[in-house]
């Protein structure tokens, strides 16, 4: 059995009007509530093996910040094809990982990561900034995962409603 952790990333700053959309950075709200994941995570046991990231700004910021809080020795990997995708790019991206890893947390944006997590689960909910879910899928390699997967909604934590620090 496998697990994705998926994580919508943190808050992300407006101030800059003349910034493109893939450069914009958390804000300070970002800034607390991407390592509250972190350590989250790491309160859960759920560290994964694995952390794939869109490659804006915001998306690998919250990563890090979430890295850092579990471990810091969590591999990263900045994925641009995770920028604004859909769930199919999400899909397609975890088919090809390594088999060896057995909970891998994907890091990306709205709509596409809850619209993945509706696929997956059949649960209808929108993951707000810095939500994190918790699915069990049903397959014992990466390529096997597809939309049809059976899998298994375990967890779905919103920073509102965590009492960590």
């Amino acid at each position: 059995m496998k697990t994705i952790l998926l994580l919508r990333h943190a808050k992300s700053s407006w101030k800059d009007a003349g910034q493109t959309d893939h450069a914009r950075p958390l804000n300070k709200r970002g800034l607390r509530d991407a390592p509250r994941m972190g350590r989250l995570i790491a309160e859960q046991n759920l560290a994964p093996d694995l952390i794939v990231s869109s490659s804006a700004v915001r998306a690998m910021q919250s990563a890090k910040a979430v890295a850092e809080a579990i471990d810091d020795f969590t591999p990263l990997v900045e994925e641009d094809e995770l920028y604004l995708a859909s769930p199919r790019a999400y899909i397609d991206t975890a088919r090809y990982l390594e088999e060896s890893f057995q909970r891998i947390l994907l890091v990306g944006h709205n709509p596409g990561i809850s619209e993945l997590l509706n696929a997956l689960t059949g649960c209808d909910t929108v993951m707000p900034t810095a939500a994190l879910a918790q699915i069990e899928l049903s397959i014992n390699q990466w390529r096997q995962l597809s939309p049809q997967t059976e899998s298994r909604l375990v967890a779905l934590w919103r920073p509102k409603e965590i009492d960590l620090p």
